[in-house]
């Protein structure tokens, strides 16, 4: 490629050349919403968004994962999809960013908060689903046309359904309907996976299910309905030079709180470690729920049957991530321009 097709931009750390550039791939990473300008000499680009995560139910399920879409090639999309194309761009245009912030705290029964949808042009990722709640609450709620508070919300990957008694009959599946085939929400297709399958416990205490991941739906209570599930696991991307884990699950929720261990857990977040993790029974710190990581992605833990009201709040969901590979990103030269080379290009008009 001749030097003079080059922008006054891209010749600026080339002062010095005087023979051809090359060019090599550049990853640009975004942790929240901007713009990005597409280079002059590039056509396509390779990328991976990530949505924000789904906020952990109160007494309650596991929040899903923000939905997850890679074109990086080798690697895979959420919801057990191949990589996706590289995305035609063109030179010199602005594209919009947008990371989606993850779910906030749920504090209240019939109340679900689901993660932001993430984008980059006109490829978006949805928001995981929110974690369900406790009991078998009836009354009306907005986004769920069910009414039934425990019931976890589809998204990119579906919210675990929250801690269930008093439905079905003792030890029984919950059949929910609708978008609610599990008691907890659907994922998207080729973004993530649902929620794991409820139950009804043989007693008074329950356990929540995980939230679902991009790699994986989240998974049920322990047999004895003590544990929480565990959330579904994310997808590993090394988009950005080195592997990385995005968009677990939330663990869903102990529900008893006299339990010893160690059946006093809350449960894992799914083994990328993204999502929270879901609180165990008694006043132990250690078992409380935590929140999805920043920038990843995962479904936030789930609130258990804890001590106070402090303890039974659903966590935030992980905020989103955005990257972007340019095969064209970096200009790269070796040797230095004299001035009379610059100027000879300014007198014959090359120097644009």
């Amino acid at each position: 490629m001749p030097i003079t097709n080059l922008t006054r931009n891209e010749r600026s750390p080339l002062i010095g050349a005087d023979h051809e550039p090359t060019f090599s791939a550049k990853v640009t990473s975004f942790n929240s919403s901007t713009n990005y300008v597409v280079p002059s000499k590039t056509t396509s680009v390779t990328y991976l968004v990530v949505a924000g995560g789904g906020a952990g139910g109160f007494f309650g399920g596991g929040g899903g994962a923000g939905g997850y879409r890679s074109s990086t090639p080798g690697e895979a999309s959420g919801g057990g999809a191949s990589a996706e194309p590289a995305l035609t761009v063109t030179a010199g245009s602005t594209i919009p960013v947008v990371v989606g912030g993850g779910g906030a705290d749920i504090s209240a029964h019939g109340t679900w908060h689901k993660g932001s949808d993430s984008s980059f042009g006109p490829i978006t990722s949805e928001g995981g689903g929110s974690g369900g709640n406790r009991f078998a609450y009836i009354g009306p709620a907005a986004g769920n046309p069910s009414g039934r508070s425990q019931l976890g919300q589809p998204g990119g990957s579906g919210g675990g359904s929250g801690i269930w008694y008093g439905v079905g009959g003792p030890g029984s599946d919950v059949a929910g309907t609708g978008p609610y085939p599990q008691g907890g929400g659907l994922g998207t297709a080729n973004q993530g996976f649902p929620s794991g399958l409820g139950r009804d416990p043989a007693s008074n205490y329950g356990a929540a299910v995980g939230g679902g991941g991009a790699g994986e739906a989240g998974q049920k209570q322990n047999p004895d309905n003590v544990i929480g599930g565990r959330g579904g696991q994310g997808v590993t991307s090394s988009i950005t030079g080195s592997p990385v884990a995005y968009a677990d699950g939330g663990g869903g929720a102990s529900g008893n709180s006299t339990l010893s261990a160690p059946n006093n857990k809350g449960g894992a977040p799914g083994p990328g470690g993204t999502g929270g993790t879901g609180y165990g029974s008694g006043s132990d710190p250690s078992l409380a729920a935590t929140e999805g990581t920043v920038n990843r992605g995962g479904g936030g833990g789930g609130g258990a049957y804890g001590p106070s009201n402090a303890s039974r709040v659903g966590q935030a969901g992980g905020s989103g991530f955005v990257a972007v590979n340019d095969p064209f990103g970096n200009v790269n030269a070796s040797s230095i321009w004299s001035l009379k080379k610059v100027y000879q290009l300014i007198k014959d008009g090359e120097w644009i």
